[in-house]
C-alpha cells in the first residue's frame, strides 16, 4: 500500500511539482498546478495546504540558486525584505491554526484580482523620472514626510503579503512582485530573485510552524519538493531571456485566471 501511493504520488506530483516550480520562481503562481495537483491525489484542503507550503520551501532554494547573478548587489534589500516576510508569515501561519482557512477564502480572490492589475502598472524605472520632477518641486520636509510614509507603508505591505504566505499562500509571489515593481530601481529579473528568496524563508517558517501545530503529508510533500527545487532551478533562466514585458502580461493574465477560478470555487 505503501509503494502503491508513492508510485501514485511520484507520477503525478513530481511532474506538477516542476511545473509548479517554473511558474512560482518565474511568475508567482505555483498554486495553479501544485495546489489542485495535491487535492487531485485525495489530500484534503487545509492539509493540501501545509503540504504545498512545506513542499514550495525547495523552490526558494532552487531559485536562489540559479539566481545568483541577479541577487549580486542586492543583499541591502534582501535582508530588509527577509525580517518583515519571515515575520508576517509567523503571524499568518499561526493565525491559520487558530481560525480556518475558509474564513478568508471570501477576500482572496479580490486580493489576487487588484494584485493582477497592479502588475500591469508601469515599472519603477519608467516612473521615476516623473517622481523626481514632482520631489523636486515639494519643499524639503514635505518629501521626507512622504519618503517616511512611503518606507512605512512599504514594510506594512511585505509584513502582510508574508502573513498571507503563511495563512493561505495562493499567488502570494504575485502579489509580492505587485509591491516590488512599483516600489524597487531594480529590474524585473532582479526584484524577481528577491521575491523567490524571501517567500522560500517565508515557506519556511509556515513549515517550522506546521510540523508542530498541524499535519504534513511527507509523502506527497518529497517528490513534489523535488520537482519544485528543478522548476525553481529552471525559472530564472527563462526570466532572463523573456522579455519582462512579456512576463508581466501573463503573470497578470495567469493571476487574473486565478482570481475568477477561487471566486467560483468560493461564492457558487
Amino acid at each position: 500500500m505503501l509503494a502503491t501511493s508513492l508510485g501514485h504520488y511520484l507520477f503525478i506530483l513530481f511532474p506538477a511539482g516542476i511545473l509548479a516550480g517554473i511558474t512560482s520562481s518565474a511568475a508567482g503562481l505555483a498554486s495553479l498546478v501544485s495546489y489542485p495537483a495535491l487535492l487531485a491525489v485525495g489530500i484534503p484542503p487545509v492539509y493540501a495546504n501545509v503540504t504545498n507550503t512545506a513542499a514550495l520551501i525547495f523552490t526558494g532554494v532552487g531559485s536562489g540558486l540559479s539566481s545568483r547573478r541577479e541577487l549580486h548587489g542586492h543583499s541591502r534589500e534582501l535582508f530588509r525584505l527577509l525580517p518583515l516576510t519571515v515575520g508576517g508569515s509567523l503571524c499568518g501561519s499561526m493565525l491559520l491554526l487558530m481560525a480556518p482557512a475558509v474564513t478568508f477564502e471570501h477576500v482572496v480572490p479580490f486580493f489576487i484580482f487588484g494584485a493582477a492589475l497592479l502588475i500591469f502598472r508601469p515599472e519603477r524605472a519608467a516612473l521615476e523620472q516623473c517622481r523626481q520632477l514632482a520631489a523636486a518641486n515639494d519643499e524639503n520636509w514635505n518629501h521626507k514626510f512622504h519618503r517616511k510614509a512611503t518606507v512605512a507603508a512599504y514594510s506594512i505591505a511585505i509584513f502582510l503579503v508574508g502573513a498571507y504566505t503563511g495563512y493561505f499562500g495562493a499567488a502570494g509571489g504575485v502579489v509580492m512582485l505587485a509591491i516590488l515593481s512599483a516600489t524597487s530601481h531594480a529590474e524585473f529579473a532582479e526584484y524577481n530573485a528577491l521575491k523567490n528568496v524571501s517567500l522560500g524563508a517565508s515557506n519556511l517558517v509556515a513549515t517550522l510552524i506546521y510540523i508542530f501545530r498541524s499535519h504534513i503529508n511527507w509523502l506527497a510533500a518529497a517528490p513534489l519538493a523535488a520537482g519544485f527545487f528543478i522548476g525553481g532551478y529552471i525559472g530564472p533562466s527563462i526570466v532572463r531571456h523573456v522579455s519582462s514585458k512579456v512576463l508581466r502580461v501573463v503573470i497578470a493574465a495567469g493571476a487574473m485566471g486565478l482570481a475568477v477560478t477561487l471566486f467560483i470555487q468560493t461564492y457558487f
